[in-house]
């Protein structure tokens, strides 16, 4: 499936349960993917489970990485030979897919990117097409990284749509649709499927 070919997409939040299954479905539809994963644990599965077309960082290389540095103290990038492999890869700059060249979006927890404003990125680094987040704050310091025209995802049990229609209206001249997904009961690992 090529639904997602040629697009970077930023996973903010968890690497597991339902912010793992969306890396998933965008990696499947052809995507590159990036996203952070608390502890090693997690990012090992995450590399595991993604696969070559994905880059899992830690939350605290995040800023590196969306200004285009290396994240080499905490990433871990995938290769199709060694594909639970922790180590970063020095044969082509992080953040970079090896196959076609293009640049890969990243991922990060509440706040671990700083807040620069809303309107276009003029300084070098990363842009993304498709952001999915767990709310608003996790997504705020990262909208100068998202390309114009491109789409905001919020996934949250409980959001608020005041806030959801603020940040559309707010983001609507760049081009950026921004939609708001209340899921139900998710059945995660760890869970116990209770709402």
């Amino acid at each position: 499936m090529t639904k997602y070919a040629r697009r970077r997409a930023l996973v903010v939040g968890e690497a597991t349960g339902i912010g793992l299954a969306i890396a998933k479905r965008l990696v499947e539809g052809g995507a590159s993917v990036l996203l952070a994963a608390r502890t090693a644990g997690a990012r090992a599965h995450a590399v595991t489970e993604l696969g070559s077309a994905a880059r899992v960082v830690a939350p605290s290389a995040v800023e590196d990485v969306l200004a285009g540095g290396t994240g080499a103290d905490t990433a871990a990038r995938t290769s199709t030979s060694t594909s639970t492999s922790t180590s970063t890869s020095t044969d082509t700059p992080t953040g970079t897919d090896p196959d076609t060249g293009t640049r890969s979006g990243a991922a990060t927890d509440t706040g671990a990117a700083p807040r620069t404003g809303t309107g276009p990125r003029t300084a070098p680094g990363l842009r993304v097409d498709l952001l999915f987040a767990d709310a608003i704050p996790s997504a705020r310091p990262l909208l100068p990284y998202v390309e114009d025209g491109g789409a905001i995802v919020l996934t949250s049990p409980t959001p608020c749509p005041d806030a959801v229609r603020a940040l559309a209206a707010e983001l609507a001249a760049r081009g950026i649709r921004v939609n708001a997904v209340a899921p139900g009961c998710i059945e995660a690992p760890g869970s116990g499927a209770v709402p």
